[in-house]
């Protein structure tokens, strides 16, 4: 494997490696751990449980086998059956012992067997040649035959019995020691394989505190520096990182949404000088039009003011030639002269309107409470003269608004007067005027039951001198509706035609509705509607 395929191993795959590497190495110890344990359990089996019992069984041996020979004597001398028994316990003895000796012995332990098996030769030959003839000489022959028998034997077979002891024993100590020493070497490997695995275990911490701290905290440190200063302006700086992959992924990808930034933060910088551009030539088309705007009011203003003399003349004079010459001249004189009356009467009509249109928002007197019900009964007294005695005008209870109440008596006196002016021949005028709350708003209606406009001209209706029917048929000039709308938009509301009315014409207007009034509210308290027909 090469060291350029390791390095591109991400860190969640040299973690795992590593944790791979240590857990095969510490199960191996595991393994060879347990293995040792068992030796060790087996060999302090061997000291404890076998070669300690043998060698107490052997010393014990030796002692039976020296009860024996004081028995024998003992016997030899009084010949009293009683100090026979030493012999006879320790016969009993030897049988247990040597039993309890090859119960401990394994197949492998040949030498102590064949000293075992040596060891019960040479007791069972100083048995026959010397303790049971001493035996039988005194019980038949008196103590002193036994006596002389006795000595008259040789030592040698009972050394020799007490060598093979001694042997067996050795051998048995040597088994013992050899079984201890490899307890204790046992021991020490078990301490070196805790150590190792302790060394492994601290290795593998560190090196995997040196990987986090190379792959993920030094990167992770140097990667954040580098977005705090992207954070701060310095949007041309390149992200990228030394560390894990995984690192330097996250840091092509920070890059990548840095270099998107950038883009489209250059972007909204022209686009902001752009607007900025844009904006200076609109604040300055903006002054030239107030200024514009303010001189057109002003000469429309001085215009209405300086035309009214001059005009008052001229229908002064053509009124008093048709007073004082009506009849003396011909008849065309007289229709020139009722012309030249007409036209400036027109005129005058026009110049007040216009003087009307151009007062709208420039003289105020300033907004106050305005209750909708007490305006629409002063419009109703206003037009009674207009609308006869067949008219029928009606409201229910409109709300109390904020705005100028001389502009809203305007307003629904060109509204209503509209309503009556372009009645149906032959048909009573019914006109009538509702409201409801919508949000912060107030939605009124004007609904008659007149000729109606059509669709094709909701737009112009509101245009100023925009005239729909020639002069002759209604009089007028033009400019009623174009005044509502100013009223309306002035006090910060909006007109429109309902044209899903199938007779007669339905205006709708709004009217913000009074701060502090109540949010549940939906009309103001209904009052009982009033039906007027003018005498």
């Amino acid at each position: 494997m090469s060291v350029l395929s390791v390095r591109s191993w991400t860190l969640r795959r040299r973690i795992v490696a590593l944790c791979i590497t240590v857990g095969v190495v510490l199960s191996a110890l595991g393994v060879f751990a347990a293995i040792t344990a068992a030796e060790n359990n087996r060999q302090l089996d061997d000291v404890l449980n076998r070669a300690s019992p043998m060698r107490a069984a052997g010393e014990a041996l030796n002692t039976a086998y020296v009860d024996q020979e004081t028995g024998i004597r003992g016997f030899a001398i009084t010949g009293d059956e009683a100090n026979l028994r030493p012999y006879t316990q320790g016969l009993a003895d030897e049988q247990r012992l040597v039993n309890r000796l090859e119960e401990l012995l394994h197949p492998e332990d040949t030498g102590i067997r064949a000293e075992l098996a040596e060891v019960r030769a040479r007791a069972t030959d100083w048995r026959r040649e010397v303790a049971e003839p001493v035996i039988a000489v005194v019980k038949a022959e008196g103590t002193q035959a036994g006596q002389d028998r006795l000595k008259a034997t040789s030592t040698e077979q009972f050394d020799a019995l007490r060598v093979a002891i001694a042997d067996m024993q050795d051998d048995i100590q040597v088994l013992r020691t050899r079984s201890a020493d490899a307890a204790k070497q046992s021991s020490r490997t078990m301490v070196a394989i805790q150590i190792s695995a302790a060394a492994i275990i601290i290795l593998a911490g560190s090196a995997l505190l040196l990987l986090l701290d190379r792959m993920v905290s030094r990167p992770v440190t140097e990667l954040a520096e580098q977005v705090r200063e992207v954070a701060g302006g310095d949007y041309d700086k390149r992200i990228s990182s030394t560390g894990s992959p995984e690192l330097a992924a996250l840091a092509g990808d920070v890059d990548g949404m840095r270099r998107k930034i950038a883009t489209e933060l250059a972007e909204v910088r022209e686009a902001r000088s752009q607007i900025e551009w844009v904006n200076d030539q609109l604040k300055v088309q903006a002054e030239e039009l107030t200024r514009s705007n303010r001189d057109l009011e002003q000469f429309a203003y001085v215009a209405s003011h300086d035309l009214q003399e001059p005009l008052r003349k001229v229908a002064s004079f053509c009124q008093l030639l048709q007073r004082r010459y009506s009849g003396q001249l011909d008849e065309r004189a007289d229709q020139y002269i009722g012309f030249a009356v007409d036209g400036a009467q027109r005129m005058q009509r026009l110049i007040n309107d216009l003087l009307a249109f151009s007062r709208i928002g420039r003289l105020t007197a300033g907004f106050t409470e305005v209750d909708l019900n007490g305006v629409l009964a002063e419009v109703r007294s206003q037009l009674e003269a207009r609308a006869g005695e067949d008219a029928e005008i009606s409201w229910a209870g409109l709300p109390v608004v904020e705005g100028e109440e001389p502009l809203l008596t305007t307003l629904f006196v060109n509204l209503i007067g509209n309503s009556l002016k372009f009645r149906r021949p032959d048909v009573a005028p019914v006109i009538r005027v509702s409201a409801e709350r919508e949000d912060s708003e107030w939605r009124i209606n004007v609904r008659d039951n007149g000729i109606g406009i059509e669709a094709e001209f909701a737009d112009k209706v509101f245009v100023i001198f925009q005239r729909l029917h020639a002069r002759d048929a209604y009089e007028g000039t033009g400019i009623g509706l174009a005044i509502v709308k100013k009223i309306v938009e002035y006090h910060g509301g909006r007109i429109w035609l309902d044209l899903d009315v199938e007779d007669g014409t339905s205006v709708w207007f709004t009217l913000p509705v009074l701060p502090g009034a109540p949010g549940d509210e939906t009309v103001a308290p209904a009052q009982e509607a009033r039906k007027e027909v003018t005498a």
